[in-house]
């Protein structure tokens, strides 16, 4: 079949895809944590910065975002290259959408846990590390997971920098080819196939949060 001949040049597309995708989702994450967490926690200027942060990026269009770190940015003499420009694009991303989903997260945990914590003589820092995270990571997964997978899906944006990613290497294919029924779907069976290995992983990150999270309820009983 000669759909069969797309496939060598769409795999290497996809590696590109799954590797941008899950370093903006890791680095990304670590951004909603620290900003979620100023949030809750931080000082008055500490939350103000946060919040700057969560809205600017929540609040302007991604696509707009990548042009300005590739196209705008070099202006000033700050550049970077095409797969770091996306990946950094795309973790601020995941980082603002997710900072809401852990602030809601936190914020859902109940007084009596924190009172609990006090009564344990917990200063914050232990209340947050051992009471409230925990029981926060089990509400945060689900947001978490379509968070993942709507990331895995924005990342077909970054070929507009020509990053040879899964979407790039479908439109050069079907350009050459004009082949757009069999590029295309094989190009949907590809984000698909991703899109359930990246839902498989986050179950099993959930899973992982609800064990933790046994403890403090635990100790709270």
């Amino acid at each position: 079949m000669e759909w069969l001949s797309y496939l060598p040049a769409l795999s290497r597309g996809a590696l590109v895809t799954a590797a941008i995708t899950l370093s903006a989702i890791a680095i990304g994450a670590v951004a909603a944590f620290v900003a979620g967490i100023a949030r809750v926690e931080g000082g008055r200027l500490l939350s103000m910065v946060a919040l700057c942060y969560t809205e600017l990026f929540r609040g302007t269009s991604l696509l707009v975002q990548l042009f300005w770190f590739y196209y705008a940015l070099p202006l000033v003499g700050i550049s970077f290259e095409p797969v770091a420009t996306g990946i950094l694009v795309l973790s601020l991303h995941v980082g603002a959408y997710g900072s809401e989903i852990v602030r809601g997260a936190l914020q859902s945990v109940s007084a009596q846990q924190h009172e609990a914590a006090r009564a344990l003589n917990f200063g914050r820092a232990q209340t947050l590390l051992h009471i409230t995270l925990p029981q926060a990571l089990v509400e945060m997964m689900p947001a978490f997971g379509n968070l993942a997978i709507e990331t895995l899906k924005l990342s077909s944006l970054v070929s507009l920098i020509s990053i040879a990613d899964l979407t790039f290497r479908a439109q050069s294919i079907r350009n050459l080819t004009l082949d757009s029924a069999g590029v295309y779907s094989l190009t949907l069976v590809g984000y698909f196939a991703m899109s359930l290995v990246l839902m498989l992983i986050m179950r099993l990150i959930e899973r992982w949060a609800r064990r933790g999270a046994a403890f403090p309820r635990a100790a709270h009983s």
